[in-house]
């Protein structure tokens, strides 16, 4: 998930400060998501989603959630 964190969030011309605040979750954990050292909350997972306008599904190409709760 992480290299496709990173490209849809660059395709949608954003910062991860900018999705940060578009999302609400932090940027160091959207950090932490793009380089793999963390698993996606399934919460996280869905506002991230609907900040880059895709379905989840795309964002979880090549990744998984770890259905932790942040």
């Amino acid at each position: 998930m992480r290299n496709r964190l990173r490209e849809l969030r660059k395709r949608n011309g954003l910062t991860q400060v900018e999705l940060s605040r578009k999302s609400g979750v932090n940027r160091t954990i959207i950090a932490r998501y793009e380089t793999g050292c963390m698993g996606m909350s399934e919460k996280n997972l869905i506002r991230i989603a609907g900040a880059l306008g895709v379905p989840v599904d795309d964002v979880m190409k090549g990744g998984q959630t770890d259905g932790a709760a942040s």
